[in-house]
């Protein structure tokens, strides 16, 4: 698939028509004034990654960010996790995103929750970052990099935007030891957009762009650290009494056979998750 094409396909998946109305239709079904919605109240939708907001607060934990640092969000969708470091850690965070409805719904939803002076958006390639060297703290990045077929470059690039000393975290769909995976997936439709690499392959990707390791984590020792993260925030801030928004509205119409795919291929080995922090050398 070419360049152009394979970008096209990535966008159309994620942006689907009526995405911004769906949002907003299913705040009003739980009796939300959309203008008064909360970060927390939004994070089952828009934290678009295994364990949600446990994700994003696991990952945050991990990187130590603080207040005073630029942080960038490679692949950050609709801007979920930059919203949440935005108000929990009071951070300016970038998020970086191919699919142009994606920063729109972005930057609405940011508006509504009173943030824009913390979260930007930017609608651009990953592989060719519209920032200038060493820009960033810290870059960041949740289930992206499986729809970029060109690992070697993006790490370069995430390396290219980070001052030395900066650090990369991410948390990762990786390939399992059993291929291919079943499709539909939430991040692909089918082979022709989905790339992943096995664990291994990843960290040596990523050392080679210029960076040393500090910490990883997979199978069932990241999947215990992010169960206990969901019991700490099970009583948290915003928590809504009927449950919540539906966390599989960005799925769109495809979202059982996607939730049932991705439960099958981890079962069968054939993906594995992953959290890592790499420090720029």
């Amino acid at each position: 698939m070419a360049h152009d094409e394979l970008n096209q396909a990535i966008s159309s998946h994620y942006g689907w028509s009526g995405l911004m109305e769906s949002i907003e239709a299913e705040i009003r079904q739980h009796g939300i004034d959309p203008q008064q919605v909360t970060v927390g109240q939004l994070a089952p939708v828009d934290n678009y990654h295994w364990y949600r907001l446990a994700g994003t607060l696991t990952l945050a934990q991990l990187a130590a960010i603080n207040s005073a640092e630029r942080v960038l969000d490679v692949g950050g969708g609709i801007g979920g996790p930059a919203r949440q470091l935005a108000h929990r850690v009071g951070c300016h965070v970038t998020v970086l995103d191919l699919t142009p409805e994606y920063c729109a719904v972005g930057e609405i939803l940011t508006r509504w929750t009173q943030l824009t002076d913390k979260v930007s958006f930017v609608c651009g390639n990953a592989l060719a970052m519209p920032f200038p060297d060493g820009s960033f703290d810290v870059v960041w990045t949740q289930h992206a990099a499986m729809n970029i077929p060109d690992k070697a470059g993006l790490y370069r690039e995430v390396a290219r935007v980070l001052h030395p000393g900066g650090r990369f975290a991410l948390f990762d769909v990786l390939a399992g030891i059993n291929q291919p995976i079943h499709f539909p997936v939430p991040w692909a439709s089918n082979q022709s957009f989905s790339f992943l690499l096995t664990p291994e392959e990843t960290r040596a990707c990523i050392t080679q762009a210029g960076f040393r390791e500090v910490s990883w984590m997979m199978g069932q020792d990241l999947e215990a650290q992010l169960e206990r993260q969901e019991a700490s925030e099970a009583s948290g801030e915003d928590v809504s009494a009927d449950g919540g928004l539906n966390p599989g509205l960005l799925n769109g119409h495809d979202g059982p056979r996607m939730g049932a795919n991705v439960q099958r291929n981890m079962k069968e080995g054939r993906i594995i998750w992953a959290m890592g922090l790499f420090e720029r050398n």
